[in-house]
């Protein structure tokens, strides 16, 4: 990962732990190219149709200023089950179970640094007030499925020819 898209990691983590603080949950993505972009949804984790047509809306966005680069960042909850798999769900309110965690997920592009992806991982204080950690980047292999996030934003990015969500039929 490069410096600038680094700095763009960083500007959407911390606008998003923000909306976390006052217990909002929507998803961010930030597009740099000839002017920055930031563009949120609160409906993002309904679903995975939902999710995927706000990011082909932040891709469309993202070709349209001629995207050098963009971050998006979404929160979750993690669930580590034995041996070694992880699973997400959408964040709420609900007390967490034995096994999860709540972090942001994210994932980066850039034009000439590739994607990266990773999380912020964070806990509550009794008071319910979260502690966040650094951003870290994952350094193993990932197979993002098309219900990751951001997977469909890269591929309609990518892919000018992709139009509808996936599961949509061509009108």
């Amino acid at each position: 990962m490069n410096q600038e898209t680094a700095d763009l990691l960083f500007d959407v983590v911390e606008r998003l732990e923000k909306s976390i603080v006052a217990r909002d949950c929507p998803v961010i993505v930030a597009v740099d190219g000839r002017r920055k972009l930031v563009l949120s949804d609160y409906d993002y984790l309904r679903d995975t149709e939902t999710a995927a047509a706000f990011e082909l809306k932040a891709a469309a966005k993202a070709r349209e200023v001629g995207a050098a680069r963009w971050v998006l960042a979404v929160p979750q909850v993690w669930a580590f089950t034995p041996p070694s798999t992880v699973s997400t769900r959408a964040a709420s309110n609900h007390p967490l179970r034995e096994g999860e965690q709540e972090a942001i997920t994210w994932m980066s592009f850039d034009q000439e640094a590739g994607v990266d992806y990773g999380r912020v991982a964070y806990a509550r204080r009794p008071s319910g007030e979260p502690i966040f950690e650094e951003p870290e980047i994952f350094q193993i292999g990932i197979r993002p499925t098309e219900a990751s996030p951001g997977y469909t934003l890269l591929q309609a990015f990518l892919h000018e020819d992709i139009e509808s969500a996936p599961g949509e039929a061509d009108s």
